[in-house]
């Protein structure tokens, strides 16, 4: 199957009439506070979990938006939760500058190579492999119990290509999709960086933000981005980011973790069914 060139992708989307939100960039009130709930919830549970995009994501879907706006809309607003999320975390990343400087760039490498596969692939292509990626993500979340207990019975922060090549192909799938990207690089970490996990909890959520970055700036340029869509959820994902490590830490873990992955594996049956 030939390769579309990016420009149309984004004329394409242009000139449909699938969603209301998209194509005449307008998004009503009610949609306006569905994506404002769902940006700050994805903030709070985010910076403590790494699983943002398995509900801003859906949130974007409902409101109208087909599979691949939404996911670049969806990566443009996850830079919002960058700042909120470093700046409760300055005490876990004292002292963590010079290593973050060299990680940083292996993160925006991958996220520039994922970005331009997105761009790249047909959109019924992307359409047909997006339950994948959610059914992918969910299932990592609940794997997360047993990676860390696996993690303590097996050290292998010796190994050093492990956190190289793991970081990179994470963050090559972070610029594609990104729905636990976040995880994957929690556990990627602490597996060879830092056992505790509000350490490499932290670490995470700047490596992961500067990976965003570098996608959200590709897509801003050459993207399908609906930026009325954008806002609300950003602006929801700031405020929600800044008071997430207060608020997460009282809701169990476990529950939390189910109802996010099941939400995920259903939107995945949804649009295996019913491709948007």
């Amino acid at each position: 199957m030939p390769v579309r060139p990016v420009q149309s992708h984004v004329d394409s989307y242009r000139s449909s009439g699938t969603t209301l939100a998209y194509s005449q960039g307008v998004v009503s009130a009610t949609a306006d506070a569905v994506l404002l709930g769902a940006g700050a919830l994805a903030g709070i549970v985010g910076t403590a979990g790494g699983i943002t995009s398995l509900i801003s994501y859906p949130a974007l879907l409902s409101v109208g938006l087909p599979v691949l706006p939404a996911n670049v809309t969806n990566i443009v607003a996850l830079v919002a939760c960058g700042p909120g999320a470093a700046l409760a975390s300055r005490p876990e990343l004292a002292g963590r500058g010079s290593w973050l400087r060299r990680w940083a760039l292996m993160a925006a490498a991958g996220a520039a190579v994922g970005s331009a596969l997105l761009l790249s692939t047909p959109t019924g292509v992307f359409g047909r492999v997006v339950p994948f990626l959610l059914v992918f993500a969910s299932i990592s979340l609940l794997a997360q119990p047993k990676l860390s207990a696996w993690q303590d019975k097996h050290r292998v922060g010796g190994n050093q290509y492990l956190l190289p090549c793991g970081l990179f192909a994470v963050s090559v799938y972070n610029g594609y999709f990104g729905a636990g990207a976040g995880v994957m690089v929690l556990a990627l970490l602490l597996l060879t960086v830092d056992q505790h996990v509000a350490r490499a909890n932290a670490l995470k959520n700047v490596l992961a933000g500067v990976a965003t970055v570098v996608a959200a700036a590709a897509f801003a340029f050459f993207g399908p981005v609906d930026w009325t869509a954008a806002a609300p959820l950003a602006l929801g994902m700031f405020v929600g980011s800044t008071v997430g490590p207060s608020v997460a830490r009282r809701i169990p873990g476990d529950v939390l973790r189910w109802l996010v992955a099941l939400t995920g594996l259903g939107l995945a049956i949804r649009l295996w069914v019913v491709p948007n």
